[in-house]
């Protein structure tokens, strides 16, 4: 029973097997070094009959083709070398082998004697035979997975080292060759640029005297040229001197007559004027224009939603405030909305139908014609101006919480008399008839200056402020519709698509 437990276990890799594997591979192995260097030989030759080839080609050449023969001598020696190592190393996994072959043999002599031993004495020992064999067998197993370990971990190392040295060999090949047409390539661009030059001096050279025969030509041309030029701006002053006499006696005839004429902006003046106002075309740009104390200042407040005590407000007062054109950011809008106080006609001793052209309001995208009192020359004049420039335009008048109170007053209203209800229906009645007679007056000026009808916007400082801060105070008239129409016409004129 003890020899057939023996014989069970499972059987081991034969060390002779084994040896004659690792043979195989060393022989493998040699195989690729030998073509290694077989191959590093040829690229010494190809490298020395191309520098035979090259020699004539210059010195530097020569030295590139031995230095390429060198580093190939140098990796041959080196893969010879490795080609030695390789044999050795084969010569040492031989021996190692025969090495454990010999020990494996004693070890089974070994267990065959102790074998007939433990089959003598079974009766006796056959727990403890069992349990040193079952140990000894885990030891060689242990000791073999180690030997291969270790021999799989050469292996590769050496491997790794020829991959290595071959890798090295091929690439100094490549950038000797890279090297080698790269010069090339650069003494025929060399040689090419030589060419260029000489053919770029000889245009030049023809160039220059081509050019010297048409500066002669020229220069004749350019005197005739001048003279007729002269004569014909001489002719021209003559005849812009005739019409700029005839538009005067025409601008007098209508002057007579009372017409206002239109006079159109050269180029320069729109320019100047939209350099002096900071126009932006990324912009939309709104004016407020009117006469002197009809609250252009305040307007402006409001529909940016401020106060006229806020730091940013336009400044207020009794009398005229701005004497130049003052420009003030949306602070809702800051991108994309700016607002212009113009300032009022009758502060810059300009006539009425002057006033247009001389605050440049041709270069504003909106104008706002701001009235208090009655609707006058000037904003009729701005009118016309805006419809022949078509220029989008909006009649407001402004602090209608003080005419409509005022209205109440001449009816008779008295504040500390008055009860609540008493108040509402004066103000009912003096609301509507303020607004009635607001529109009548605008819709008769229009008519009188053959204007187009327009819609004229009712408001107070204090509602359009309310309402431009969003917010529903009472007494509102025109200030709603005023914001929204006015955005409407910025936002629909493409400049924010």
């Amino acid at each position: 029973m003890g020899s057939s437990h023996s014989h069970e276990s499972e059987p081991e890799w034969d060390p002779i097997e084994w040896a004659q594997r690792e043979l195989r591979e060393a022989e493998e192995r040699q195989k690729k070094a030998e073509e290694a260097a077989r191959h590093a030989e040829e690229a010494a030759e190809r490298a020395a009959r191309e520098a035979k080839e090259q020699r004539q080609r210059g010195h530097a050449a020569k030295l590139a083709a031995e230095r390429a023969a060198q580093a190939a001598r140098e990796a041959a020696e080196r893969i010879r070398q490795q080609k030695e190592e390789a044999r050795r190393a084969e010569q040492r996994t031989r021996e190692e082998a025969e090495t454990h072959a010999r020990e494996e043999a004693e070890a089974r002599a070994r267990e065959e004697a102790e074998d007939r031993a433990r089959e003598e004495a079974e009766a006796r020992a056959r727990g403890e035979a069992e349990d040193r064999a079952r140990e000894e067998a885990e030891a060689r197993a242990r000791e073999e997975a180690e030997d291969r370990a270790r021999e799989e971990a050469e292996a590769r190392a050496r491997e790794e080292a020829e991959d290595r040295a071959r890798e090295e060999a091929e690439a100094r090949a490549r950038e000797e060759a890279e090297a080698r047409a790269r010069e090339e390539a650069e003494a025929r661009a060399r040689e090419q640029q030589a060419r260029t030059e000489r053919i770029l001096q000889e245009r030049q050279r023809q160039e220059e005297e081509a050019r010297r025969q048409r500066a002669l030509e020229e220069e004749t041309t350019r005197t005739r040229i001048a003279k007729e030029e002269a004569e014909r701006e001489a002719r021209e002053a003559t005849e812009l001197a005739r019409k700029a006499q005839a538009e005067r006696e025409e601008l007098e005839r209508l002057l007579k007559k009372g017409i206002q004429p239109v006079v159109m902006p050269t180029f320069e003046e729109i320019r100047l004027a939209k350099a002096k106002v900071q126009y932006n075309d990324a912009m939309f740009h709104f004016a407020v224009a009117g006469i002197a104390g009809s609250g252009k200042s305040s307007l402006i407040n409001a529909l940016c939603g401020m106060n006229n005590s806020d730091p940013n407000a336009a400044p207020t007062g009794v009398n005229e405030t701005t004497m130049e054109i003052s420009r003030y950011v949306d602070t809702a809008h800051p991108e994309r909305f700016v607002w212009y106080d113009v300032p009022g006609s009758g502060t810059l001793g300009t006539p009425d139908w002057q006033y247009f052209n001389s605050q440049g309001l041709y270069v504003f995208d909106c104008v706002i014609v701001l009235f208090n009192n009655r609707f006058t020359a000037t904003d009729q004049a701005i009118l016309t101006n805006c419809h022949h420039f078509q220029i989008p335009t909006f009649i407001v008048r402004s602090k209608s919480d003080q005419h409509i109170f005022n209205l109440m007053m001449d009816a008779g209203y008295d504040p500390d008399v008055e009860d609540a209800d008493s108040r509402e229906q004066y103000y009912r009645i003096a609301r509507e008839q303020y607004i009635s007679g607001t529109r009548e007056a605008v819709e008769k000026n229009l008519t009188q200056a053959n204007l187009p009808n327009q819609r004229v916007y009712i408001v107070s400082k204090k509602t359009l402020f309310s309402a431009a801060k969003n917010r529903q105070p009472r007494g509102m008239i025109d200030e709603v519709e005023l914001l929204t129409d006015l955005y409407s016409v910025a936002y629909q004129s493409g400049k924010f698509a």
